[in-house]
């Protein structure tokens, strides 16, 4: 028992280094050069910039409205909240699609013609369209996000699903599981990993493609609070509302990551 203790303190102290204290020297580090680098006129403030303020703006924005008409808070919540309903809505389509589409060929040969027409087309593409059809409201925006992040939800479930060890399947066949039984007792457990790869890569599109929507077609949100920050000539505006959208895009992988490692129990080891 003695012989465990320090081993564990050991365990905890270099993780602790690793996944916290080295991370955390790199954003201190890369934070002092760049401030540096606007300290010395290397690239000048109207370019980029300094940190320090940055942390102006960012007080002052959390309660002036101006220059675009909303505040830090109004345009991260409309953000999130935009990019959360597109995400779902990809996720609650395109997953169950996929694992179908593996699963049952007939279906499969039925509906990936058009699923392969539409998957090279950038989300982007769609934005004209969906001003017309729809405006720059809430909807133009939830369909562009969930258009991003439906074809990696499909592509990796299917994917996930083709994966399964076929010796699973057969095992089970051969102790009269169904089909049902197998697609959600063997198919599904299989893909989990695969699953989660779709999500974070469709978490990441969506994120990055809301940025796009927002600055094509808003009139809120952090896209649009950039955008203003161009038209206006306030790179503390733009740069100000990029860090925000890396630091939330971060946050919410490092989210998916633990819950995919919670959920790792339901994964089939092939």
């Amino acid at each position: 028992m003695a012989n465990h203790k320090p081993q564990s303190f050991y365990s905890l102290r270099t993780n602790f280094k690793y996944h916290v204290i080295l991370p955390l020297v790199t954003i201190v580090v890369f934070l002092g050069v760049w401030e540096l680098v606007g300290f010395f006129g290397i690239v000048p403030a109207k370019y980029l910039p300094a940190p320090s303020a940055l942390v102006a703006t960012f007080s002052d924005k959390l309660v002036n409205p101006k220059p675009e008409g909303a505040t830090l808070i109004q345009n991260l919540v409309s953000s999130i909240q935009i990019s959360f309903v597109g995400f779902l809505t990809a996720i609650v389509i395109g997953i169950p699609l996929g694992l179908l589409m593996g699963f049952y060929e007939p279906f499969d040969r039925f509906v990936k013609p058009v699923f392969e027409m539409i998957r090279p087309i950038p989300p982007i593409a769609w934005i004209p369209l969906t001003i017309v059809m729809l405006g720059i409201g809430f909807k133009a925006k939830v369909f562009i996000i969930c258009f991003a992040a439906f074809v990696p939800c499909v592509m990796n479930a299917y994917t996930g699903i083709k994966l399964t060890n076929p010796t699973l399947i057969q095992v089970a066949r051969a102790c009269g599981a169904s089909n049902l039984q197998i697609f959600f007792k063997v198919c599904i457990p299989s893909s989990v990993q695969m699953v989660f790869a779709g999500v974070q890569i469709a978490l990441s599109a969506s994120w990055s493609t809301l940025v796009a929507a927002e600055m094509l077609a808003s009139s809120s949100g952090l896209g649009y609070m950039i955008q203003m920050g161009r038209l206006l000539a306030r790179p503390d505006l733009i740069v100000l509302g990029m860090l925000i959208i890396g630091i939330i895009g971060f946050l919410l992988s490092a989210l998916l990551t633990v819950l995919e490692q919670n959920l790792a129990k339901w994964r089939v080891v092939r």
